[in-house]
């Protein structure tokens, strides 16, 4: 039976993640789609902030993306993900990229210019360019915690316009970015759920 809880939005990349380490760990979780317009009250009364993901253990409660993955790979790492925590590149990704990640796709929310932010977030691309020339993920041949943190976020980056980003002279972050999306966990981690409401039957992933 599960134990554990997660509160979770499909499309959301700090979710993504989430649901990736631990779908990795392998251990039986509850998996709750929450509709953003119409938060449950359960999640807001175990994390007030009001955002996901947010994973309810028997002893507490972890609300960062980062946080939950780490726990995740703590418990159960089979595939070795924590030899490739680098911890320094995933920060960087989480905030400056992010940010400019941000302005970049919602430039009317910022009042940003979103080319300027493109561009910004293209320098970072050119960085991971560098290290993926190197070997086929980022810290190594094997996808690690550096890989399936990152990815969610590139993922959005490269949305916004598909058809230019293509033709960026990245072409192993574009074949990086390709193999992951393509990935069975990946596949199984953006699976599409309806909204949880109190009462519904559990849904337990892995599964």
């Amino acid at each position: 039976m599960a134990t554990d809880t997660l509160y979770s939005f499909r499309r959301c990349p700090y979710a993504m993640r989430a649901r990736m380490a631990l779908l990795v760990r392998g251990k039986p979780f509850a998996i709750r789609e929450v509709a953003l317009r119409n938060k449950p009250a359960e999640m807001i009364a175990v994390s007030p902030k009001g955002t996901v993901p947010v994973l309810v253990l028997a002893d507490g409660v972890i609300d960062e993306s980062i946080d939950i993955m780490r726990w995740a790979l703590r418990d159960h790492d089979p595939e070795n993900w924590l030899a490739g925590d680098d911890a320094v590149l995933i920060a960087a990704f989480d905030d400056h990229f992010k940010h400019h990640l941000d302005r970049y796709k919602y430039p009317e929310r910022h009042d940003a210019d979103p080319h300027a932010h493109r561009a910004a977030g293209m320098e970072m691309l050119g960085e991971l360019e560098a290290r993926l020339s190197r070997h086929a993920n980022i810290c190594g041949e094997r996808r690690t915690l550096a890989d399936m943190a990152i990815v969610p976020f590139v993922r959005q980056f490269a949305g916004v316009d598909t058809a230019w980003f293509e033709r960026q002279p990245v072409p192993n972050v574009i074949a990086w970015l390709a193999r992951h999306i393509a990935s069975p966990l990946f596949e199984q981690a953006f699976r599409r759920l309806k909204p949880w409401a109190p009462g519904d039957a559990a849904i337990v992933w892995p599964g």
